[in-house]
């Protein structure tokens, strides 16, 4: 009976059965049996760049421009002169390395050419390399979908390198630091286990019920390990898309009557001038948006109109646009001028805007805001607080710079609510499909507590892992690999 449950846990663990040519993903990369080659490092001039080669005829390719000498110890650096492989002429003396596969990035034999960076050095040795039987110009991430293919790295960890790549701020280095270490997969190679394991429960249950000698209990057990990752996977996606915000950038809209100092703490917080700053009221009449880097976090900052009423059409329809912004905010800050929260203008912003995002909605959920009184450099020096009844803020003048590092601080905690802190807690899901897949889980196990029919509840085992395995690359669609494989540059 137990060879029998031990047959059904390894063919739970297999999944569908499908043909599979390579050892790993085994997803098909186009003209696989090519050798490729192309420029890793930046474009431009540069003190060294790296040019890399992948596939059967790279030594081949290492051979032909080093030529008399032979192939480097496996990962040492060389120094050799390298030539063309036709004409014989020199072109550079370079450090090249040589990595047998599978002990390689993309599990082929891969050679690098540690070349100077000059644009001519550049050019001659790929126009060598494409000289050389067997060797073409790799396409847009065609290095890394080779090491996906041969299981060097998990699309999650894919994602994880790609994101690496186009990080701009710590915190976005952080998470997808985190991702390509494979935390992310690693989580879900542990729900997939738990999915495995329940389900060869219930096949040994379907099989083996009615059999004296199976142990008592396999169906509540699988039940309860069904339970617990169904409170897993919700506390994951209840994290509010921080992940994905993390990746692309928090929305900050910076709203206020007009002459708060809005555009001069957009200037200031992007440190450069994106907005026109002026002492007549409305000069701001349309939205303006930059990316920046706020405290280490990535942030779409809007500067928007003056809010107010009885200005012309055309301030009115900014006045519209900026009030629809902040229904889109991810945070608000908040400006009002320090040396006048008395006035008809402030008074009204802190009814409209600031008194109902402190309230929150009737669902409990508040939209953040950080209250900041500018132009704290108009109050006379050691007076009493100008706002002793208003709701926790901050004070800043954008003229001196006085009360910044403050603002900055402020900011950094709540970015680290809205993205999620990517240096503790659980990996975060950034993106979109990691959300589609772990909702499809967990609606396939809702399926599975709800039906009485054992067929039906090991079929919607199955899914559920189905769903699980897709997030990491198991059965992936060539059309989702495509999409994630061609933000990368050529040469990774």
């Amino acid at each position: 009976m137990w060879r029998g449950l031990w047959t059904l846990v390894a063919r739970a663990a297999r999944g569908p059965r499908r043909p599979c040519t390579r050892q790993g993903s085994g997803v098909p990369v186009p003209g696989s049996g090519a050798t490729i080659f192309a420029l890793s490092s930046g474009h431009g001039r540069c003190g060294i760049a790296v040019i890399r080669t992948s596939g059967p005829a790279s030594g081949h390719a290492l051979r032909s421009l080093t030529a008399p000498r032979d192939l480097p110890p496996a990962r040492s650096a060389c120094l050799r002169l390298l030539s063309h492989p036709r004409s014989g002429e020199p072109l550079d003396r370079a450090l090249v390395l040589w990595f047998p596969g599978p002990q390689s990035f993309t599990g082929e034999d891969c050679a690098e050419f540690h070349v100077h960076g000059g644009p001519a050095v550049v050019s001659g040795v790929l126009q060598a390399l494409g000289s050389v039987p067997g060797l073409r110009p790799a396409e847009a991430g065609e290095f890394t979908r080779r090491a996906f293919a041969h299981g060097k790295l998990s699309l999650t960890e894919v994602e994880g390198l790609a994101d690496l790549i186009h990080a701009e701020t710590e915190a976005q280095r952080r998470q997808a630091l985190r991702q390509l270490d494979g935390e992310l997969g690693h989580l879900c190679h542990g729900w997939a286990g738990t999915l495995t394991k329940a389900l060869a429960h219930v096949e040994a249950y379907i099989d083996f019920g009615e059999d004296d000698n199976l142990e008592e209990g396999v169906l509540e057990q699988a039940n309860s390990e069904v339970r617990e990752l169904q409170l897993a996977l919700g506390a994951h996606l209840r994290d509010a898309r921080r992940g994905q915000r993390l990746r692309s950038g928090a929305h900050v809209v910076v709203a206020g009557p007009p002459n708060a100092g809005k555009s001069s703490l957009v200037n200031l917080l992007s440190r450069k001038p994106v907005s026109i700053v002026s002492p007549e009221p409305g000069t701001t009449r349309d939205v303006l948006e930059t990316p920046v880097d706020l405290a280490g976090f990535p942030a779409l900052l809007s500067d928007t109109a003056g809010l107010r009423e009885g200005a012309g059409p055309v301030e009115q329809e900014g006045v519209r646009r900026a009030r629809e912004r902040l229904e889109q905010a991810d945070l608000i800050l908040a400006v009002l001028d320090a040396s006048d929260l008395a006035s008809p203008s402030s008074r009204n912003f802190l009814d409209t805007v600031v008194a109902p995002a402190g309230a929150g909605s009737p669902n409990g959920n508040s939209q953040r805001l950080l209250l900041v009184l500018n132009k704290s450099d108009l109050l006379p020096p050691g007076g009493p607080d100008p706002s002793p009844n208003l709701r926790p803020h901050l004070l800043l003048s954008c003229l001196t710079g006085e009360g910044l590092d403050g603002l900055l601080e402020a900011l950094r905690k709540e970015l680290a609510e809205v993205c999620g802190d990517p240096s503790t807690g659980p990996p975060l899901l950034t993106r979109a499909r990691h959300q589609h897949h772990l909702q499809g889980c967990l609606d396939a196990l809702g399926h599975y507590t709800q039906t009485k029919d054992l067929a039906l509840a090991a079929e919607a085992l199955r899914l559920a892992r189905g769903h699980l395995a897709r997030i990491t690359g198991g059965g992936g669609t060539e059309e989702i690999l495509d999409i994630i494989f061609r933000d990368f540059c050529v040469g990774k």
